[in-house]
C-alpha cells in the first residue's frame, strides 16, 4: 500500500462528507497500519477487515451399524 491510496481515501471521505454521505471502509491490516501511521484513522473511519471465523470440528460418529440392523 502506498501513501497515494491513503490520499485517495482521504479525498473520497472529504467528498462524501460534503455531499452529506457517510463513507465507511473495511481495509486489510497493512492499510489500517499505514492510515494510523499518518494519523488519519479517526478521520477516515476505517475498520480492520475481520478474520473469518473458525468452523467447529465436525461431530464424530458415536456408533456405527448397518442400515438394515434391526437392533437400533
Amino acid at each position: 500500500m502506498t501513501l497515494f491510496a491513503v490520499d485517495v481515501l482521504a479525498r473520497l471521505r472529504l467528498a462524501s462528507l460534503r455531499q452529506g454521505l457517510e463513507l465507511r471502509l473495511t481495509a486489510p491490516p497493512e492499510l489500517c497500519e499505514l492510515i494510523a501511521f499518518v494519523g488519519l484513522e479517526e478521520a477516515l473511519c476505517v475498520e480492520p477487515r475481520r478474520q473469518p471465523e473458525q468452523r467447529e470440528e465436525p461431530l464424530g460418529v458415536e456408533e456405527e451399524r448397518e442400515l438394515l440392523d434391526p437392533s437400533g
